[in-house]
């Protein structure tokens, strides 16, 4: 080939400098925005994002729901039995009304009642620990509207955050980690002689790729969706605060701690009301914690002011006797840790576990079968497929990276 051939090479002056009268500008408009909207097209489409945190909520919202079952046992039949001053016949009107619906209201009789409660604490249990997780998590959905509805002026804002998050946790992949169903694809995975799909069955593959892409985009909506309701939530209340003036002076607090219907230990409210100054303080900081959740998600600042919610919410749950409301709130604030917080935390758990003789070590070779196998495109759990040699981590932390916006 001769050189003429060949296109004359640009001097260095021509590259670096623009043509006389040229101004330099930066890519178009468009063009940032097709590369945002392809960035985030392929983070919602690429991998399912925050599986740790999503069986923390499953785990949290399971068995907070539980427990709260197991505590009004007791006064079950006058929350939500035959013998509720609010009968089916009052809440069938309201139900024309609000768009609400309770099975609970469908009998007024003794033996379906305790049925439906006997239901409804074995959907809480399966769901906590994970149990066919896609069809129990509808299940547990319908649980928590059912009751929600069936009794809805003895609700608070702790019933309502559960409430929205059952819902949202039914498009979520949150038995992925952490639950009799991985549990169960781990064991698959370790079995020889599994049958996987012939390679040349394309259309088989297909419906698998769009298997894997549909739950994929829903767990990521579902996840993003539980984020904005969460920052929605702070910045909300934390807004609200500051157009009243008791916290505007830093005295709400106090109010607060001198009202008879939030006082389990009257002692101690009358003790901490004392410190007037800590009370100022905490006023203040409240309204600045809720304000500026939304903003410090994005950085390192994130993980202070989630220490500080959290003692918040202890403070809450000790001092005004709403322990369901901190519980709520502390499993929500849960989903913005990364997934790397949940491994590391798992992995020391077993490691003190190991050393106090808890737990058996692992035999040789095994550490990888503690993993679940990824999700990847061309396969489904479902379809029987091992996963390639050197893929699994034994942490179980491969492809579990956090989107940026929960990290």
């Amino acid at each position: 080939m001769g050189t003429d051939q060949i296109p004359p090479r640009p001097s260095p002056a021509a590259t670096l400098e623009p043509p006389t009268g040229q101004k330099t500008t930066g890519p178009g408009p468009v063009r940032w925005l097709s590369d945002r909207a392809g960035a985030f097209w392929a983070l919602v489409t690429g991998r399912p994002v925050s599986l740790y945190a999503a069986a923390v909520l499953r785990i949290g919202y399971g068995l907070l729901y539980l427990l709260f079952l197991l505590r009004e046992f007791p006064h079950r039949d006058e929350i939500w039995g035959p013998g509720s001053p609010w009968t089916p016949e009052l809440a069938e009107q309201l139900f024309v009304q609000s768009g609400w619906n309770s099975i609970l209201a469908l009998s007024d009789g003794r033996t379906y009642f305790e049925l439906c409660y006997g239901g409804a604490l074995l959907t809480s249990a399966l769901f906590m620990l994970g149990w066919r997780t896609r069809a129990v998590s509808v299940l547990f959905a319908g649980v928590v509207v059912s009751f929600h509805a069936r009794a809805i002026f003895m609700t608070d804002g702790g019933d309502n955050l559960i409430l929205l998050m059952a819902v949202y946790l039914v498009f979520t992949a949150c038995g992925r980690r952490w639950s009799l169903d991985a549990r169960r694809t781990r064991r698959a995975a370790a079995r020889p002689g599994q049958v996987s799909v012939p390679a040349g069955n394309a259309w088989l593959r297909q419906l698998g790729d769009a298997r894997v892409t549909l739950t994929t985009v829903m767990h990521n909506c579902g996840l993003f969706v539980i984020a904005a309701q969460v920052c929605l939530l702070y910045g909300a209340a934390g807004l609200y605060k500051v157009q009243g003036g008791s916290w505007g002076g830093g005295t709400a607090l106090h109010y607060v701690l001198n009202l008879e219907l939030f006082q389990p230990w009257p002692a101690l409210s009358h003790l901490v009301d004392q410190y007037a100054t800590l009370i100022a303080i905490a006023s203040y900081v409240t309204v600045l914690l809720q304000v500026a959740f939304p903003f410090v998600l994005f950085g390192r600042l994130k993980y202070p002011v989630l220490a500080m919610l959290l003692g918040m919410h202890i403070g809450i749950a000790v001092l005004m006797g709403l322990p369901l409301f901190s519980g709520a709130m502390i499993v929500a604030d849960a989903a913005f840790l990364p997934d790397r917080f949940y491994v590391f935390l798992a992995r020391t758990v077993r490691q003190v576990a190991g050393r106090m003789g808890l737990r058996r070590s692992a035999p040789p070779g095994g550490a990888g079968a503690r993993s679940v196998p990824p999700q990847v495109r061309g396969s489904s759990p479902g379809i029987g497929q091992q996963p390639a040699p050197g893929r699994g981590r034994p942490d179980g932390a491969q492809g579990d990276r956090v989107a940026p916006d929960l990290r």
